[in-house]
């Protein structure tokens, strides 16, 4: 225990492929510290009492109240891995942000109280605290010190990646009022970097969209897996300084093994269709337009159109792509009650329409926005009644299991929505609460 904390260890699993003396446990994981996440992994074999003891020692780790997880299963079992890969992702994304900075420029947008940062509660679960910083020094750092070599790499690299699909109109989106969106992107990198923030949220509405720039390309590049300069480490960079939106899209970043996420407005259900429309003018990371890691495969996809000029006066790009086809998992914190997080979590797709119908849809709310044409497993109702907030947050695949690990690791409330929240079996601690 002590070697394995000196190698700062985070998260252990405890093998039982045969029988083992229980009480050695505790000498073990308290040299290390009895608050990190704990597997019990066994095999199924009949030789050698694996499950014996698994189930003697975990016991007893549950009997002093630690919230453990177990698995039996032969290891070279696809289903076993998934389930071990599934876990090591979950805690791992629990004790990397353990020692995370969240930092959000300008607070929560228009009032949306729901995008408010919550110290405490976040604190006591998650470990993750925040910092607020004024738009202000965002805009200092844009006039002052910005790089305009980069800035002008940048501009080009739209152009070539965009071609006719760059509508310069002369008034709300020229080339000056592109730089500056991209001004803003390496404003925020700046400012990351030297207050250490992990991951941020920008407030945008309604000052910075008044009387500086939209944010759209911004924190579309922030998301972004590359940028003019290469592949680079997606930076979570919630829309409208969402605090538990841009924590939600952290967790699915770990938990997904690092791939770009999605921030959406909950926009509009069409009951006919059994689909969801959301789009926000915002961070839709560009990788899930075609869901590749070349700019040049998403942005085939991609229009830059003039910001709307009655809610975005300073101007810019708005980016509009339909989000490819392919199954996704969305979730999103919510707070009860002033002190219980829980996080609402559903598997979904995105669907792959008819063009035709895909531009009659997207008529209906703004057709120069990313969308997701989106459908659930969950009802309507089911949604209506239980999600939390205007915003949902969704990465690629199916990661509802790694989730809920992460949700049990950090003692917070998961609440899965459709048959596989029916299937659910809740732990002991859920139980007995």
């Amino acid at each position: 225990g002590e070697e394995l904390a000196r190698a700062n260890v985070k998260q252990v699993i405890m093998c039982y492929n045969v029988w083992n003396f229980p009480y050695l446990a505790w000498p073990f994981l308290n040299s290390i510290g009895r608050d990190i996440p704990v597997l019990s992994l066994s095999n199924n074999n009949g030789q050698f009492p694996g499950n014996v003891g698994l189930l003697a020692t975990d016991g007893a780790l549950r009997q002093v109240g630690l919230r453990t997880h177990r698995i039996v299963g032969e290891i070279d079992d696809s289903k076993t891995q998934a389930k071990v890969i599934n876990w090591l992702r979950a805690s791992q994304a629990y004790t990397t942000m353990q020692n995370e900075v969240y930092g959000f420029y300008g607070g929560h947008s228009m009032g949306m109280e729901t995008g408010y940062f919550h110290l405490t509660p976040t604190i006591k679960h998650l470990g993750t605290t925040g910092y607020q910083v004024d738009q202000l020094l965002l805009l200092k750092r844009m006039e002052q010190e910005v790089d305009e070599t980069e800035v002008e790499k940048g501009l080009e690299w739209f152009k070539e990646l965009l071609g006719p699909r760059l509508l310069f109109d002369g008034n709300m989106l020229t080339e000056e009022t592109l730089k500056n969106q991209i001004r803003l992107y390496l404003a925020m990198r700046m400012v990351n970097d030297e207050l250490g923030f992990d991951f941020c949220g920008l407030k945008g509405q309604r000052e910075f969209t008044e009387h500086v720039c939209l944010g759209d390309v911004a924190e579309m590049l922030m998301n972004d897996p590359y940028d003019w300069n290469g592949p680079k480490e997606p930076t979570v960079c919630a829309t409208e300084a969402d605090s538990y939106a841009a924590v939600t899209m952290q967790i699915l970043k770990y938990i997904s093994g690092g791939l770009p996420t999605l921030f959406m407005d909950v926009r509009l259900y069409h009951p006919d269709k059994d689909l969801w429309d959301w789009c926000n003018s915002g961070n839709h990371s560009s990788y899930y337009a075609a869901r590749s890691m070349d700019p040049k495969e998403n942005f085939k996809h991609i229009t830059f159109h003039p910001a709307m000029e009655l809610y975005f006066k300073a101007g810019g790009a708005s980016v509009e792509f339909n989000a490819g086809p392919g199954e996704l998992t969305f979730a999103r914190l919510g707070l009860w009650n002033s002190d219980q997080l829980y996080m609402v979590i559903m598997r979904g797709e995105s669907l792959d329409l008819p063009e035709e119908e895909r531009k009659a849809l997207n008529a209906q709310t703004d057709p120069t926005w990313p969308h997701v044409h989106a459908r659930i497993e969950g009802s309507f109702e089911e949604f209506l009644n239980i999600f939390p907030s205007n915003h949902v947050l969704g990465v690629e695949g199916d990661k509802v299991d790694a989730l809920v690990y992460y949700c049990e690791i950090a003692g917070i409330k998961p609440v899965v929505l459709g048959p596989k929240g029916k299937e659910r079996i809740r732990p002991i601690w859920e139980l007995l609460a």
